[in-house]
């Protein structure tokens, strides 16, 4: 019988020895000398000098050291992917707070910005101004400034300055654009108060009424006009 080397293993037998050490076997037809089985024996147990119910108990401890290895590094894993586990639903949770506080903000925006229009609406339809014949410059930025926010009022006035030179008459010959906003047609203005060919006012309220549902305030229908020339 070959003798089976077993290491880093304590046996306790029903005689009360203990195995401290390596257990080493040497395989049969090996040549090892006296003094080397001398040497070895002061510091070794071989299993094979063991009797065989206590040869059994070696082999439960080796595979019971084995199972508590393994159970030990499989815990640690098991810790490992719940941890990562938990990192990653902690990540998602906190992506899905932050897009629900930025729909909420765009939300809470979206009313504010109803909000202010409909009050601008309300201001600019409660303003009225007395029908004259003519209207100078003045008059006519004066009214302006009365409908139009003042954050918004320097925008809206370079607007007009450019399409009309605040002209409310203003005709373009080639194109027929009519007006401060030179609306083509200028019919269009219609929509606004059928005076809108004599009076400035009516043109005011249909030009920010423009600029406002098409590009949301005068000051972004301003910034387009730098880039494009026309609004």
């Amino acid at each position: 019988m070959s003798r089976i080397s077993v290491r880093g293993f304590a046996v306790a037998s029903a005689t009360a020895v203990t195995a401290v050490g390596s257990v080493v076997g040497v395989a049969s037809g090996s040549t090892a000398q006296n003094h080397d089985a001398e040497a070895t024996a002061a510091g070794t147990t071989l299993l094979a000098d063991i009797p065989m119910g206590e040869q059994a108990q070696v082999q439960t401890a080796s595979l019971t050291q084995q199972a508590d290895v393994q159970a030990i590094a499989a815990d640690a894993s098991a810790k490992k992917d719940a941890e990562e586990a938990a990192r990653k639903e902690a990540a998602k949770t906190a992506v899905a707070k932050q897009e629900k506080a930025r729909k909420a903000a765009e939300q809470a925006r979206k009313r504010e910005e109803a909000k202010e229009a409909a009050s601008r609406d309300a201001a600019r339809e409660s303003v009225t101004f007395a029908v004259q014949s003519s209207y100078t410059v003045g008059q006519i930025q004066a009214m302006a400034r009365q409908m139009v926010p003042s954050g918004q009022f320097q925008c809206f006035s370079n607007i007009v300055d450019h399409e009309s030179s605040w002209n409310y008459r203003a005709v373009n010959a080639s194109s027929g654009a009519y007006g401060l906003f030179q609306a083509l047609p200028g019919s269009k203005m219609s929509s606004v108060g059928s005076d809108w060919q004599t009076n400035p006012a009516t043109q005011i309220k249909w030009g920010l009424n423009y600029m406002d549902s098409r590009y949301g305030s005068p000051c972004d229908a301003w910034a387009f006009w730098q880039n494009n020339h026309w609004y």
